[in-house]
């Protein structure tokens, strides 16, 4: 993007044409997206020890909330980069600074999953938001007609801010109701701010974006995986189910690739509604996939006898996750570029994973039902979205 610099070698933070052609992402924006899965595998280890220890629900509540905090920082800078990234060294400086945060942010989460300790991490996520908040100040200044949104999204994130910084004041009964008020007023700022005036997303750039933070969360998982079952071997007398764990672990992580990858997700950004809906339900996508690892650490954990799970519930440890992703792909992007078969068999087969464990052969039948699925999207292409293929795909999908 060429454009005028300032004295200070600052470009003018115009906004970004939505159509420009040729936009992907940046190398800064993929230093970026690594940084963050430091903070998420981190998570995903904390959760794999509670699940362990059958410390269910407290280890799905925490990792809950540990991952909203990153999910929400990288949604953030994401959303505003597609709109006005114009990549000087202030733009860099500041994105740095929220790259610093999630690593001090990571810090915390032993803590948080531990003790209820939200200090740290708390912390460390203000830092990240404050630095976004400069960026969004320094839109304010040269957006024309998109000021009112930027505006408001630096205030509101600012007051947000502050809340949550008022909320480490609060008595331990009190902490939980607020986290859940703070969570919705985060949530609520992005909402009020484009409806003031829409800032300029590039669709084929943001698809891009969550589609290559998607594959990212997915090799972590599957590294995680590989990691424990080879730890695992060693041991030596459960080399039969720990070999059939490792070619599931290989199956599922393949097969979400396929799922996700299936049908074009620019299309799904298209207006306030479906847009926000796209990023805000990523958060289960993102988080599912996250926790794909700890799921199978948890299944190797029983198999090898070093866990306090019940191996039932084990099992759903990682279902819970596969069936999850699944899920929200179709409800996000598939189903509105699948015919009628690939919208019966895709959420029929999450939901036949997702009771897996209660079959006395779980690992072969997670297997089967997902490459039953694979299998129907390479037989089924996805019906054409594009503005010029709208009359012919509306007859056999559901309208806009």
């Amino acid at each position: 993007m060429n454009a005028p610099t300032s004295r200070y070698r600052l470009v003018p933070m115009w906004p970004r044409d939505p159509d420009e052609a040729g936009r992907t992402a940046s190398s800064l924006e993929l230093f970026f997206d690594l940084v963050f899965v430091v903070a998420v595998s981190i998570a995903s280890v904390q959760l794999h020890h509670q699940l362990t220890e059958a410390h269910v629900l407290d280890g799905i509540l925490n990792y809950a909330v540990v991952f909203f905090g990153i999910w929400w920082a990288w949604m953030n800078f994401t959303w505003f980069a597609t709109s006005f990234d114009t990549d000087d060294w202030l733009y860099r400086l500041l994105t740095i600074v929220q790259m610093g945060g999630v690593l001090v942010l990571a810090s915390g989460i032993q803590a948080a999953f531990e003790d209820q300790d939200y200090v740290v991490l708390i912390l460390a996520y203000v830092v990240m938001r404050v630095a976004l908040v400069a960026q969004w100040m320094r839109a304010s200044r040269s957006s024309g007609d998109t000021r009112r949104s930027t505006t408001t999204y630096a205030i509101g994130i600012a007051v947000v801010q502050l809340l949550w910084l008022a909320s480490l004041l609060l008595p331990a009964a009190a902490f939980w109701p607020a986290v859940i008020v703070l969570i919705g007023a985060e949530l609520a700022v992005p909402v009020a701010a484009e409806r003031r005036a829409r800032t300029p997303w590039h669709p084929h750039h943001l698809s891009e974006r969550f589609g290559l933070f998607s594959l990212i969360l997915l090799g972590e998982s599957l590294l995680a995986s590989a990691n424990a079952i080879i730890e695992a071997l060693h041991e030596g007398d459960t080399l039969g189910p720990l070999i059939r764990v490792a070619v599931l672990t290989l199956v599922v992580t393949a097969a979400l690739w396929w799922v996700y990858f299936w049908a074009p997700h620019h299309t799904a950004i298209d207006g306030l509604g479906l847009s926000l809906g796209y990023g805000y339900g990523h958060y289960f996508i993102f988080a599912a996939a996250g926790a794909l690892s700890a799921g199978i650490e948890a299944e190797v954990d029983v198999i090898t006898g070093h866990s306090e799970l019940d191996p039932v519930v084990a099992s759903f440890a990682y279902t819970v996750p596969i069936a999850v992703f699944v899920l929200g792909i179709w409800l996000l992007v598939m189903r509105r570029s699948a015919g009628r078969h690939i919208n019966v068999i895709v959420p029929a087969g999450a939901v036949l994973v997702l009771i897996d464990p209660l079959i006395p052969i779980p690992f072969a039948l997670t297997a089967v039902i997902l490459t039953g699925v694979v299998a129907a999207l390479i037989w089924q292409k996805p019906l054409d979205l594009t503005p010029q293929a709208q009359p012919a795909a509306r007859t056999t999908s559901t309208s806009r």
